[in-house]
Parts: C-alpha cells; sequence; structure tokens
C-alpha cells in the first residue's frame, strides 16, 4: 500500500516574517521561496516520531483560532540539545523560526502546517540507552499577529474596504505581501480608531465587520475571505464519504442534534451608531431566546450593522442535526481515494457525508471543511475533518422575520 511521505523542514534564519523556505527537493514552487541559507535550512523527515497538527474554527464564534503544531523527533546525537556545542544547529536553537510540514503523495506535494516554533522541549531518560525525544511546539502566524500590537495605521481613511484595511494593517507590522491572499471585501469601514490593540484583534473587527473569514493556510499565508464567497450555500461539487462502498469509506463519524448553535436574536452595533437588533419570533417561541451581541464595529452605517444582524439571525435560527466531525484512517487498505481527500480538503470545501442507521435509515448531510486535524505517528495516520453549516447559509426573508427597522436585505 503506497502512504504519503512526510517532509518536515526547519529553517533557523532569523526573522519569522518570510514564506515557506524550499530546499533542494522540497517545496513547492511558485509558492516556497529559497531560505536564507542551505545551511540553517533543515530536512528533519528522517528522525521524526509523530506529527500533530490542528487549523480550524470555533463553530459558536465563527473565528479561526491559531493552529498549532507537535513534532516529536528522536534526539539520540543531541543535536536539539541547545547547550550541545558539537550539535550542527548549536546557537540557532531560538524561538519564532520557521518550521512547514508538507505531505508527498503520487507526486503531489500538499501542505500540511507552517508556523513558528515556539519551545523545544526534551525528554530526559531515566536510564542510560532510552531514547531521547525533543518535542517541538509551534503555532501559525496568528500568533505573531496577537504579539504584535498597533496603534496608529497609516493610511487608513474612511471609505475604504474590508480588504483594502486589513491590507494596511498588514503593512504596519510588516508582514510580505507574498504571504497575502486578500479579497476586496463588500463593506466600508470608518477610518481606523488609533487605539493599542493587537494586530490580530484589529484584523478580526475588520473580518467581522464584514462578516467574511480570516486564517492561516497550509502554507503559511494569511487569507481574508469577505462575505460574498461565506453568504453563499454549499457550492462545488461535494467530496462523498459513506460507510456504504458508494463514496469514500471514515473510521468513525459524529453527529449531533442540539441547540448550540442557535440564535435567535442579535444586536449589532456600529462605532458611533445605535443597537441593530433583528430577530425571529418563531424561533424564540421554539427554542427559547438564544442570544448574540457584537460592538463597536466599523461599517459606515447603521443599515450595514442592521443586515450584519439580520444575517446572523436569519443562518442560526433553526437548528438540524449535523456531523461535526468525520475521521478517516489514511491505513486502510486500497485507500487511495481517501488519503487523496485527507490532503487535499481545504477550509470552505464541500463534504457529503452519509452513515446507515438501524431500521434501514440513512444520516445524511452536506457540509462544508472548517477544520483539520493530522496524527500521524510511523503506524499510523488519522485526520479529522470538522464540519459545519456555511458561516452565512443562504435564506429567504420571510414575514415572520423581525427587525427593528425596515425589512430590507442586502447580503
Amino acid at each position: 500500500m503506497t502512504l504519503p511521505v512526510i517532509n518536515a523542514i526547519i529553517n533557523f534564519s532569523t526573522g519569522a516574517g518570510f514564506s515557506s523556505p524550499m530546499i533542494l527537493n522540497s517545496g513547492v514552487l511558485g509558492v516556497n521561496a529559497l531560505a536564507d541559507s542551505t545551511a540553517v535550512t533543515v530536512d528533519v523527515s528522517s528522525v521524526v516520531d509523530s506529527i500533530k497538527t490542528h487549523r480550524g474554527r470555533t463553530a459558536l464564534s465563527d473565528i479561526f483560532q491559531t493552529g498549532t503544531m507537535s513534532l516529536r523527533i528522536i534526539d539520540q546525537n543531541g543535536d536539539f540539545n541547545p547547550m550541545n556545542p558539537s550539535s550542527p544547529y548549536y546557537e540557532l536553537l531560538n524561538p519564532m523560526r520557521k518550521v512547514t510540514i508538507t505531505a508527498s503523495y503520487e507526486g503531489t506535494t500538499y501542505p500540511i502546517f507552517a508556523g513558528y516554533i515556539t519551545s523545544y522541549n526534551t525528554t530526559t531518560p531515566k536510564d542510560v540507552g532510552e531514547v531521547v525525544y525533543t518535542t517541538i511546539q509551534a503555532v501559525d502566524g496568528f500568533r505573531l499577529f496577537q504579539n504584535a500590537q498597533i496603534t496608529t495605521v497609516a493610511t487608513t481613511p474612511a471609505g475604504q474596504t474590508t480588504g483594502t484595511r486589513i491590507g494596511k494593517i498588514l503593512d504596519a507590522i510588516g508582514w510580505p505581501s507574498g504571504m497575502r491572499d486578500i479579497d476586496a471585501g463588500q463593506t466600508t469601514v470608518q477610518a481606523d480608531p488609533g487605539t493599542l490593540r493587537t494586530s490580530l484583534a484589529a484584523m478580526q473587527l475588520i473580518t467581522s465587520t464584514e462578516y467574511g473569514s480570516l486564517y492561516m493556510d497550509g502554507f503559511g499565508n494569511i487569507v481574508f475571505q469577505d462575505r460574498q464567497l461565506t453568504s453563499t450555500s454549499v457550492a462545488g461539487t461535494p467530496v462523498v464519504f459513506n460507510d456504504d462502498g458508494t463514496g469514500i469509506s471514515y473510521n468513525n463519524a459524529l453527529w449531533k442534534l442540539d441547540d448550540t448553535l442557535v440564535f435567535n436574536k442579535a444586536s449589532v452595533t456600529r462605532t458611533g451608531g445605535t443597537p441593530q437588533v433583528a430577530f425571529n419570533q418563531d424561533s424564540i417561541d421554539k427554542y427559547f431566546l438564544h442570544s448574540y451581541q457584537e460592538q463597536n464595529l466599523l461599517m459606515e452605517t447603521d443599515a450595514e450593522a442592521l443586515n450584519n444582524a439580520q444575517a446572523f439571525v436569519a443562518s442560526r435560527q433553526e437548528t438540524s442535526i449535523r456531523c461535526d466531525a468525520v475521521t478517516l484512517d489514511l491505513y486502510t487498505a486500497n485507500y487511495d481515494a481517501g488519503i487523496t481527500a485527507a490532503l487535499d480538503l481545504d477550509f470552505f470545501d464541500p463534504v457529503t457525508i452519509s452513515t446507515t442507521q438501524p431500521g434501514s435509515s440513512t444520516l445524511t448531510k452536506t457540509l462544508q471543511v472548517f477544520g483539520i486535524s493530522h496524527d500521524i505517528r510511523p503506524s499510523a495516520w488519522k485526520t479529522v475533518l470538522t464540519t459545519l453549516e456555511p458561516i452565512i447559509e443562504s435564506f429567504v426573508l420571510g414575514t415572520d422575520y423581525g427587525i427593528l427597522g425596515t425589512n430590507t436585505l442586502s447580503y
């Protein structure tokens, strides 16, 4: 059985904010950049014992979280001992060095994780001769944005689109232009407030104002998607997972029916504006009141704030059974389609998941991928795809949909 080959590359060059390093016979042309020096760019794939990665969105807040990685290395020569002068990495073992994980499968290289090392943790053996491990912990670029505080952001007048504003914030902290995938944005914003905050908080505020998405991709690029993408229903041809042999098989599927994601009243307030409230009375009567509130957003008008509140309630006023996650075992025999899906699927990609139930019934749902976790070991590889409804599901404004204002909707 052919399995993916893991590539683990550490770039010990100074400076964290540059594209993923590429050494000979590794990396992706057109995406990666040559590292500063081959002397400080190291392929540690041959000594990797295990890898765990996670990237994804928190369902309740609609916010993508900082991606994380744990890379355990067999360190029999003490190469990752920062006090070993014989180590080839002596005086190079510093935090915030770039690490990239990719997987090669059937001639294609897939990104798994790109981020920055936060710690090197060495396991001390209790007896001489035992295996020594160094576990490298890393996070993606969100950690850098969280560490970088800003006040005044240059060239940020009122009337800019959300995408332009995020670009200006990235300029302020020196994030490379080659590591950005930024949509233009559908909403115009107020002048930057000029207050002390982290660059991550500033960009997430703009993202909430847009009702878009902000995340780091597997190559280490920051991605901003405006509401034109997030406000559509599941589009494209879904990858089909099924337990009856008609689709890609899976190890486990987690189905839920609850009120966790129900919100039937939302209050959205922009800076300098008044609260704009939308609610759905039928949903309140059915599930009781589930409230949501956003304050100090930066859209220019109350009408835009009202649209934001309407869209939020309209996409969350009802609930139905959903598949929260599907687990793939890449060591399953004859699993080419499953391996390709585990490596190729990314955020917003549509999937259809079906599970046979007792009584000749079936659970079936078409959703989007919003989280990806890999647990890679010498004899096992499990991938968990977290799935959810679209951030803003398509809807029709009905007569039972209450708002404090006029029943209009531009989303």
